[in-house]
């Protein structure tokens, strides 16, 4: 790897945005993470850390990026994935590609979630007195979060101790979270017999079906809204969302075949394990006697909910930092994963939620003065 010193902030963004990393299940859209990984480690290796580029065991062109410096087994972990979401082709007023400054606003893919939180990183860091460390700084970049989070769980596979407090720079318009729902994905699909429409006993209906198992997950919804709340959340209960539907193929056809995708948030303490199984669980009993096959596949396995606790340490200090209390949101993060590797992981970085994933995404550069002062001030906190 070639070593070389930060250029300055701007030259930093612009290079991370021109550098495409978009991540995505579908492979016409899907990109490599490595160029820009080693982009990082080259001007994090100048300043002094030792870096880490680690391939992702089964995926061509992934890479997660660990780099550190100091010692002890606390210490403080900055954190953020390197890859981006596709864009809308022909919606954007700029080149996604191209830093582009337009008054206060700093334009591009990934200036807000979250490629400028690494330049920021650096900037901060790269005047501080790296060499009096009493604990560990870790940085770390990650591959494929905005599509599998195969980087975040190649982290926990290797169980490495890597520091005691964490700050992922997702966009929170640099407002503390600590507590966010998790998410899955399922695929429900029912499959029966067609036949001529004109004798409903030709068949077995699968859309008729599906009507059993939508009206059995809106009741399950219901249920679990009335034992399950959380005043935290702007929405205080788990979701379910039922979100694509396909079946049949033409009017005068009984349908053989149905397909229902839906979408399951829950809240902090919920397993979306338990979630599966009870829906699973519902849905067999709530189709017996029907003469249809069933089946579940999970099309996002999910991210767990995240809680870190009100009297940590750093969510204390981050809340006296910026003079706001923690709140709780209903999108997922890498927080859990961080979480589950030991780490107290608070959420809180540069750029606004309300600007992922959209055409002309951008940062205010209203951010960027706060956003260098809060790192060095928690860095200051857990690493000196």
């Amino acid at each position: 790897m070639h070593s070389m010193n930060p250029p300055n902030l701007t030259s930093m963004l612009q290079q991370l945005i021109a550098t495409p990393s978009i991540s995505s299940v579908n492979s016409r859209w899907d990109h490599e993470n490595t160029t820009i990984i080693n982009l990082l480690a080259q001007w994090l290796d100048g300043l002094g850390f030792n870096v880490d580029v680690l391939p992702i065991p089964g995926l061509s062109g992934k890479a997660n990026l660990i780099a550190r410096i100091g010692s002890g087994e606390d210490g403080l972990v900055l954190s953020g994935h390197s890859d981006t979401v596709p864009y809308d082709e022909g919606r954007w007023r700029y080149d996604p590609f191209v830093l582009t400054e337009v008054g206060d606003r700093l334009y591009g893919l990934g200036t807000a979630d979250m490629k400028s939180f690494f330049a920021l990183v650096i900037e901060a860091i790269k005047a501080m007195p790296l060499g009096r460390l009493t604990q560990p700084l870790t940085i770390i970049a990650t591959a494929d979060e905005e599509s599998s989070m195969s980087g975040a769980r190649a982290l926990v596979a290797r169980q490495q101790r890597l520091g005691r407090y964490a700050v992922i720079g997702e966009p929170t318009g640099l407002r503390l979270i600590r507590m966010h729902k998790g998410i899955a994905m399922e695929a429900i699909q029912l499959t029966g017999r067609s036949g001529h429409s004109s004798d409903p006993a030709h068949g077995i209906n699968a859309l008729d079906g599906m009507y059993r198992v939508m009206s059995e997950i809106i009741a399950w919804r219901e249920e679990l809204a009335r034992c399950h709340r959380n005043a935290m959340f702007k929405v205080e209960t788990p979701t379910i969302n039922l979100g694509h539907i396909q079946g049949g193929d033409n009017p005068n056809r009984i349908c053989a075949q149905c397909e229902l995708h839906i979408d399951m948030r829950s809240l902090p303490g919920m397993q979306l394990d338990d979630m599966r199984g009870a829906l699973k669980k519902r849905l067999a009993t709530a189709l017996q006697g029907s003469g249809l096959q069933f089946k579940m596949r999970s099309l996002f396995h999910g991210t767990p909910a995240m809680e870190t606790a009100a009297d940590s340490i750093i969510v204390q200090y981050a809340e006296a930092l910026t003079g706001f209390n923690a709140e709780a949101v209903c999108y997922g993060t890498e927080g859990p994963y961080l979480t589950e590797l030991g780490m107290e992981t608070i959420i809180m970085g540069p750029g606004e939620i309300k600007q992922a994933h959209q055409p002309d995404e951008y940062l205010e550069m209203s951010h960027i003065k706060p956003s260098i002062q809060l790192i060095q001030s928690l860095v200051h906190r857990f690493c000196y």
